[in-house]
């Protein structure tokens, strides 16, 4: 009977981690992949490596939260897989509107739901996760806001990232021994670039993993016949890369598409800033979703930029006249090399004609699913564990 439950959530959590590699690779690698810089089947690869460290260090801190904090008693086997399954319909329903999962708020919402059934929620702990849930959002988006506001616009201005024809290094076999040298086409400012670019990849993976390998792996760790901790972190893992070689290379894709036209340059700020607060959380025990903090740093970087014409003290003081607020702003061409109005005065003309940097139906929808997700898996939960209570 263990074997046969055992089995049963091996296979939800390979659901599960697979659902996850396809939405999380595609939110790491998609601006680096659109922009030629990294093939799909490359950035699959390094998000399975970065993805592994992620889950193996900073992700243990999580699987402690979800595995023993969240409730009183041990997260029995069979608890666990049921947790499975309902994180797997959480997936479903967010695939349904085409959304990123909130795999985190999902799972513990699940767990929680058992608590409540059994008079065993520790209610301090969830307390204190779901602030996170409230005030990551607003550093998300105000750091965002610094950084469009007073950062972004001078790094445009002096930084363009570019990919030139042909490979970006080649091997010189002229000596006695071979060594890498420059492509032919290839320039040290694009080395450069392309290695910073790959580096906040494989550290936007390596947050990834912190937060999402738990949530795939916790659920089989713990009750007779459970998976052991370093298992369960290889299984969930792999099912992450194999979502990211399958499902991700149509996120890849079109990651962006529907949420925001940002530049690759404007992604790079969002990935670094998305991924610290990210791996912070994980590293204190935080169940938390990477996209949150991704979507509202958009907003905060689009936001923060376009309120350049505006002093602060004209903000406060309302003593200024209409002034055009473009949320677009920096996606506007021809911005590099070019004076940076400082704030308070007016956009030039390509920034008063940019299109819009996010699209807030699809950020309602984003931030609805953070609410409608754990809401539901509590509830079904609840449901399932009062109404069958011998699985606990």
């Amino acid at each position: 009977m263990v074997e046969t439950v055992l089995v049963v959530g091996i296979l939800a959590s390979i659901f599960v981690g697979v659902n996850i590699g396809g939405s999380s690779t595609g939110i790491a690698w998609g601006p680096p992949v659109g922009a030629g810089i990294v093939k799909k089947t490359t950035a699959a690869a390094i998000m399975t490596v970065f993805v592994f460290l992620g889950g193996w260090t900073v992700g243990r801190n999580v699987m402690n939260t979800l595995s023993n904090n969240i409730i009183t008693i041990d997260l029995t086997l069979s608890a666990g897989v049921a947790v499975l399954v309902f994180i797997g319909l959480g997936i479903l329903v967010a695939n349904i509107f085409g959304v990123p999962v909130p795999t985190s708020m999902t799972t513990v919402g699940a767990i929680a739901g058992l608590g409540l059934a059994t008079g065993t929620l520790n209610h301090q702990t969830v307390l204190r996760i779901m602030s996170w849930w409230i005030v990551t959002p607003i550093i998300g988006f105000w750091i965002g806001g610094v950084i469009g506001r007073y950062v972004y616009p001078e790094v445009n201005r002096r930084v363009q990232i570019k990919t030139s024809d042909g490979p970006l290094l080649a091997v010189d076999s002229n000596g006695t021994i071979p060594r890498p040298v420059l492509g032919p086409n290839t320039t040290r400012s694009e080395l450069a670039s392309t290695t910073v670019v790959l580096l906040i990849g494989c550290y936007m993976a390596f947050s990834a993993g912190a937060s999402n390998v738990p949530n795939a792996a916790a659920p089989l760790v713990g009750g007779a016949g459970g998976l052991q901790p370093d298992i369960a972190i290889v299984l969930a893992t792999l099912a992450i890369g194999l979502g990211g070689f399958t499902i991700a290379r149509r996120t890849m894709e079109s990651v962006g598409n529907e949420l925001s036209d940002i530049p690759l340059l404007a992604a790079l700020f969002v990935m670094v800033t998305a991924s610290t607060i990210t791996t912070i959380l994980s590293w204190i025990g935080i169940p938390i979703s990477l996209v949150m903090a991704t979507v509202m740093t958009i907003v905060g970087i689009g936001w923060g930029r376009a309120t350049r014409p505006i002093t602060f003290r004209d903000a406060v003081t309302q003593e200024v006249e209409y002034t055009e607020i473009v949320p677009g702003a920096i996606t506007a061409e021809g911005m590099v090399g070019e004076r940076t109005p400082p704030i308070g005065e007016d956009e030039p003309k390509e920034v008063l004609d940019a299109g819009e940097l996010f699209n807030p139906k699809a950020v309602v929808k984003y931030v609805s699913m953070w609410i409608i997700g754990p809401t539901m898996s509590t509830v079904l939960a609840y449901g399932f564990f009062t109404l069958v209570p011998g699985v606990v």
